[in-house]
């Protein structure tokens, strides 16, 4: 009888647990952030990129012009890929164009900028990457569209095609 019980509670135990991992990997818990809201910029202070300064962010927009906020590394690949498009989009007269450098050496920003052109007005300068998370940014690239002191969408991941037309046709 002793024999039987072990070979059947190992049995039972190993059922036990292959139906907990099974279970588990039927449940789709992946997580997808928000990426339109209607969020207050947060108050916090910045350091401009060029003149070391510190401002505070309510200082930085102004309620009736659109603003493209993009955070952005000069290590980052995708930041590299969708450069050209802040280029293009810089040309169009009903939006600003405020760059976060995230983490960044100053150095070789200033490097990535004098390669591929400077489509940002203004340059946050985030070496500790605080700012970023205060807007509640996961990483880089990220660009939030601001408007009133409001977040109205934010894009994570590079940006593409169809979303410079999408900013495109919010800033009409």
């Amino acid at each position: 009888m002793k024999n039987k019980i072990l070979p059947v509670t190992v049995t039972f135990i190993f059922i036990m647990i292959f139906v907990t991992f099974y279970k588990g990997l039927q449940d789709s818990n992946i997580y997808t952030p928000e990426t339109s809201s209607n969020n207050e910029i947060p108050a916090f202070s910045v350091r401009l990129f060029y003149s070391n300064e510190i401002i505070n962010s309510s200082e930085i927009f102004d309620l009736d012009q659109f603003y493209l906020l993009n955070i952005w590394s000069s290590w980052c690949v995708p930041c590299r890929q969708e450069h050209s498009l802040l280029m293009d989009l810089v040309k169009n007269k009903n939006i600003k164009i405020f760059g976060l450098n995230y983490k960044d050496k100053k150095s070789n920003a200033k490097i990535f900028l004098k390669e591929l052109g400077n489509p940002y007005e203004k340059i946050i300068f985030d070496i500790e990457g605080v700012n970023a998370i205060e807007l509640g940014a996961y990483g880089v690239p990220e660009t939030f569209l601001i408007f009133k002191n409001k977040i109205i969408k934010k894009y994570i991941g590079p940006l593409n095609q169809d979303s410079i037309e999408q900013i495109k046709q919010l800033i009409k």
